[in-house]
């Protein structure tokens, strides 16, 4: 038989069996669990909300976004070089232009951070790790938050840091710094609502461009619908307040139109927790009073239903 015929034979193919050793080497190291694993992806998709680990392109809008929101922040701090007061408030810092600003970002970035992983479909490798349903949108929320609370509060600081420079006193900084406080507990607020609204509707469909214009056309067009129907209920006088300047009266269809947007939402939860109403720089949300309690009552189960419409997004996408 010739030496062919052997190499071929199937008898010959069975007994020579080769396993060919590639270099694969076997993992001895610690095994990090479910907190590690949320801890990083967390990690990432914050990096992520900012464009860190793309592309050029992908970081144009968050950097733009940021410079916009800083220029009040600047601009008040030469304002105050020249002799005059702080151009904007803490906690009312820009309202009309964060609104603007923020619907923008959250439009863009939300879907950047969920949308991708529903239309590739690779959740069920993150759910074959030691991770519960839950644990996904938790990370998300979690880095989104943090992305929106870095877009809320970085002007602030600046504004701060501006305020502080051109004080003199130790009472003056105290007070720049008491006033500071309030603004960054609303920064964190508005930070919590707006990211866990645009997480959930960015996971209603995996096509980034349909999430987009779906987050764009949910903030900006109930945002319109408030304001028109704040401006047109706002027919009460001023009534003088006491000891003070005249402060606006509302009655309770103004005070209901106030609830049809997460950004009024916002606002009469600022003023009714001791918040002020300013006339150029607030919405047009006026003091809520006693209503203030139906804002913050609204707004809370708002986030619930969104949290908890996320997390069961993720448990039936990772079916």
């Amino acid at each position: 038989m010739s030496v062919e015929s052997q190499s071929h034979s199937p008898s010959r193919s069975r007994s020579d069996g080769v396993i060919h050793d590639l270099g694969y080497q076997g993992y001895d190291g610690p095994r990090l669990g479910r907190r590690q694993i949320v801890t990083a992806l967390a990690w990432h998709s914050f990096r992520s909300a900012f464009g860190f680990g793309r592309g050029a392109k992908a970081k144009i809008l968050p950097v733009i976004a940021l410079v916009v929101l800083l220029l009040p922040a600047v601009i008040s701090a030469f304002a105050m070089a020249q002799g005059q007061p702080r151009m904007v408030s803490y906690d009312a810092y820009s309202a009309q232009l964060r609104v603007l600003v923020m619907a923008i970002f959250i439009a863009v970035q939300a879907p950047e951070l969920v949308s991708r992983d529903l239309r590739s479909r690779v959740l069920p490798l993150y759910f074959s790790r030691p991770m519960r349903a839950a644990d996904y949108p938790l990370a998300k929320f979690i880095a989104f938050t943090g992305a929106c609370l870095v877009m809320m509060e970085v002007p602030l600081l600046v504004l701060y840091g501006g305020s502080v420079a051109n004080v003199h006193g130790g009472s003056a900084v105290w007070a720049q710094t008491r006033a500071l406080i309030p603004g960054l507990l609303i920064g964190l607020m508005w930070a919590v609502v707006l990211a866990a609204i645009g997480l959930f509707l960015a996971s209603l469909t995996g096509r980034r461009g349909y999430a987009s214009g779906l987050i764009a056309i949910f903030f900006l067009l109930t945002f319109s619908l408030a304001e028109i129907l704040l401006q047109v209920q706002s027919t009460q006088p001023f009534a003088k307040g006491p000891g003070g300047p005249p402060v606006p009266t509302a009655d309770l269809a103004e005070k209901v139109s106030g609830l049809f947007s997460p950004f009024t939402l916002l606002d009469g939860v600022r003023q009714w927790l001791g918040g002020m109403w300013y006339p150029d720089q607030s919405l047009n949300v006026q003091p809520p009073g006693g209503f203030g309690a139906v804002y913050a009552v609204v707004l809370v189960a708002v986030v619930a239903l969104c949290l908890a419409g996320l997390v069961a997004r993720y448990r039936k996408a990772a079916q």
